[in-house]
């Protein structure tokens, strides 16, 4: 084991690890479609980045979505330039495991998108999701520009409400504007579907979110 207890709190930016100039390696295609992994993407597609927990699990939740056409994990939200997981996973580079999504806005909608990212994973917990405890398990949604930011604040207050008639607490879900996104190493990217059996720490409330398109 690499650390035996991890920050509680993003680092600030001066006690975060100093990365690198330079992104590290990863994979040219996605392993379930075969698409380009970084692009470049057909005009007219959108892209979304959601933390809901570990990545593995988040990612598979989206990529199989019809008008969603790929997707990637990585890191984002920190301060460590081109991250290492090893890295993430001390809690010293502030970033977030996040899922990548590309997506056809004429065939699945942002609010589609918001209805799987509520009903997917607990958005209650802080900094950790299920047994999966850390900073980097903090749920969040960095927006892509201000119609998503907006989209994202009116579901939270719309799911909150249901959350709080089910007993949970207050949403901690952080909501931003997107930072730089880092892809993870080539073995994270699908990895559910290189690795049926691999463990996946998230889940849902058994809340419905209100927002959204059934998909």
């Amino acid at each position: 084991m690499f650390f035996t207890r991890k920050p509680a709190e993003i680092p600030a930016p001066e006690k975060a690890l100093k990365g690198r100039p330079d992104p590290i390696p990863t994979a040219q295609t996605h392993f379930v479609n075969g698409r380009l992994l970084k692009g470049p993407f057909p005009e007219g597609h959108a892209r979304a980045m959601v933390g809901m927990g570990c990545f593995w699990g988040v990612e598979r939740m989206f990529w199989s979505l019809p008008g969603v056409w790929v997707t990637a994990v990585g890191y984002a939200g920190g301060h460590t330039p081109n991250p290492t997981y090893r890295e993430v996973c001390s809690g010293m580079t502030g970033h977030n495991e996040v899922a990548l999504i590309v997506f056809v806005p004429a065939q699945i909608s942002y609010d589609a998108l918001l209805k799987v990212f509520w009903e997917g994973h607990d958005p209650t917990q802080g900094m950790r999701q299920g047994n999966d405890v850390g900073t980097q398990y903090r749920s969040g949604l960095y927006c892509c520009d201000a119609v998503q930011k907006a989209a994202a604040e009116a579901s939270r207050d719309a799911f909150q409400s249901r959350l709080r008639a089910a007993g949970y607490g207050a949403i901690t879900t952080e909501i931003l504007d997107a930072p730089e996104f880092y892809y993870a190493e080539d073995y994270h990217q699908q990895y559910l579907a290189k690795n049926p059996g691999g463990y996946c720490g998230i889940g849902g409330t058994g809340v419905t979110c209100p927002v959204g398109a059934a998909v």
